[in-house]
């Protein structure tokens, strides 16, 4: 004859595989419903920019560059090259903000990028300065700006006129004017309200 307790112990012991079985399958549904998810986004976002594609004006591929300097596609930051006659106008307004900027403080040396950062009105973290230094550093690289010493920004103008005049084996008449500035001249030269 079995036991009463016997029969309860096998009960239990199934009863544990099936808690156990579910515990494993509950593990390993919402890994599946993530990756079902993620799936399903990839495919909203793909379906959509391909609508965006197909429903937007038809333009060649080739005629899609920036050729004029107040059309720039939404969205995308170009930085052309700097060559002769461009104005610092095609750049993106981020970057005519910084030109502005190396320019406004050109006069005593360069800018560096932490005070580049304040004078955009950021706060001066790491975070944020490694930010506009790559800017900076990224206006260099296309011929805007140059480093005139390691972390001190200076526009290429300047610089590219000077090593014009000392190729031509002349002098410049004139001693270029200093002054002091701090971040809040820069800011106001740059707002237009000059004091």
């Amino acid at each position: 004859m079995v036991s009463v307790l016997g029969l309860l112990e096998a009960k239990e012991t199934t009863a544990r595989e099936v808690i156990e079985r579910l515990r494993e399958e509950a593990d390993r549904v919402p890994a599946e419903l993530g990756e079902a998810e993620g799936r399903l986004e990839r495919l909203v976002i793909a379906r959509e920019t391909v609508g965006e594609v197909l429903n937007g004006p038809a333009v060649p591929a080739r005629e899609a560059t920036v050729k004029d300097a107040d059309t720039v596609p939404a969205g995308v930051m170009v930085v052309p090259r700097r060559r002769e006659g461009l104005s610092p106008r095609v750049l993106p307004e981020e970057y005519q903000r910084v030109m502005a900027l190396l320019e406004a403080g050109a006069a005593a040396g360069g800018v560096r990028a932490r005070d580049l950062t304040v004078a955009l009105g950021r706060e001066a973290v790491p975070a944020k300065i490694e930010c506009v230094r790559s800017t900076a550093k990224r206006l260099v690289a296309r011929g805007w700006a140059v480093e005139a010493t390691p972390g001190v920004f200076a526009p290429a103008v300047g610089q590219q006129r000077l090593r014009l005049l000392r190729e031509r084996g002349c002098r410049a008449r004139r001693r270029p004017m200093t002054m002091v500035m701090d971040h809040m001249t820069i800011v106001s030269w740059v707002a237009g309200r000059r004091s």
